[in-house]
């Protein structure tokens, strides 16, 4: 069966998200569509979601922005998901005139909403958009305890957070939600670019940076994965990569600058 492979990508801040697999010529009759088994699509519908999720997040918040946890104390305790759901929506909009009393840039956030499963107790994990200080955020929650942290990016960027709070996404059928103004990031494809051969080699050693970076300039390497199809032969490739001028490696090399002029240094 001829094919030839396709390059699925996306373009996300400082990040990009690549999916590199084999489109088959359409068959002449059209065969009954195998029916994937619910293991299966269960967890292609996970990877699905995390992907588009941290997509996201890579592409609408930066190391000016914020993860913030709420919690509710014993006094103000929602009694089920509903309630849980209206008291985070309240809370957003306290949040969004807040903003505009203070000029603020509109609030962006994805929000995430779990609830215990020995306590039942609900908490929500938020990305939000910085401008305001913890107290700020306390004071306008007022219904529990506050957690804030400033966003810390890496080569996977945000990736390995936003897998961790989707974890915790226990509360209801929808994972998470997101505020509408998100940009959302178009996939760019091309086909034919890699061949067979070129895949193969990419395949055999995902940690080999040096050629996968060969085909992406101006980016390195953070991540490789491969699948390999028993049943029709092809390979499947998921990459992430960071650009070179990425901001928190600009961070780095500031501190790195200060650090050896001494500048820096606290005593």
């Amino acid at each position: 069966m001829r094919s030839r492979y396709r390059e699925k990508y996306y373009v996300c801040g400082d990040y990009l998200e690549l999916n590199v697999y084999p489109v088959y010529k359409t068959a002449r009759y059209r065969r009954r569509k195998a029916k994937a088994t619910s293991e299966c699509q269960q967890k292609v519908n996970q990877m699905n979601a995390e992907n588009k999720c941290i997509r996201l997040a890579h592409a609408n918040f930066n190391q000016e922005d914020m993860k913030v946890d709420l919690t509710y104390d014993n006094g103000h305790l929602p009694g089920d998901d509903e309630a849980a759901a209206r008291e985070l929506a309240n809370f957003f909009r306290r949040v969004k005139r807040y903003r505009a009393s203070k000029e603020l840039p509109e609030l962006k956030y994805i929000a995430v909403t779990e609830k215990g499963k020995r306590t039942g107790r609900y908490h929500h994990h938020l990305i939000i958009s910085g401008g305001l200080s913890p107290q700020e955020i306390i004071s306008l929650w007022g219904k529990g305890y506050v957690r804030t942290d400033g966003l810390q990016f890496n080569e996977n960027g945000i990736a390995d957070l936003v897998k961790y709070i989707l974890k915790k996404s226990v509360a209801s059928g929808k994972r998470w939600n997101a505020s509408k103004n998100l940009i959302h990031p178009e996939p760019k494809q091309r086909d034919g670019r890699l061949s067979k051969r070129a895949v193969q080699e990419l395949a055999k050693d995902p940690e080999n940076n040096r050629e996968y970076e060969r085909y992406y300039d101006g980016y390195y390497l953070a991540e490789a994965r491969r699948v390999y199809n028993d049943i029709n032969g092809g390979v499947y490739i998921y990459a992430r990569f960071y650009k070179k001028e990425a901001e928190f490696c600009r961070e780095k090399k500031r501190s790195r600058s200060r650090c050896s002029n001494g500048q820096s240094l606290q005593r």
